[in-house]
């Protein structure tokens, strides 16, 4: 598969970095209409591509999955089974937050 540039609307499956092989590798599901889940998909992409992190993206578009998930808000991005972003958060605080969860993982 051809690496796609940063900063653009992940595809369903694709991983974020993947040729960071060392770097700490998340699953992240993101929840809501096609629409917003784009927009934060690329939202994400362009706030951590310099990070040392890997992300596998997938989209689940149904409501009754996002209710049972925990999902209150539209988009959410739940990482590795846990509501990590809520909304359509600015990319500085979404690299805030990836950046903070590097450090607890270290």
């Amino acid at each position: 598969m051809k690496e796609l540039e940063a900063c653009h609307e992940m595809e369903n499956g694709e991983v974020l970095n993947i040729h960071k092989e060392n770097a700490p590798f998340f699953k992240a599901v993101l929840y809501g209409d096609k629409n917003l889940t784009a927009k934060l998909s690329k939202r994400v992409s362009c706030a951590i591509k310099q990070l040392p992190v890997r992300v596998e993206f997938t989209y689940n578009y149904d409501a009754e999955d996002a209710i049972k998930a925990g999902v209150a808000k539209d988009p959410t991005l739940i990482l590795d089974g846990e509501i990590f972003i809520e909304g359509l958060m600015q990319a500085e605080d979404i690299t805030k937050k990836f950046e903070e969860l590097l450090r607890i993982k270290a």
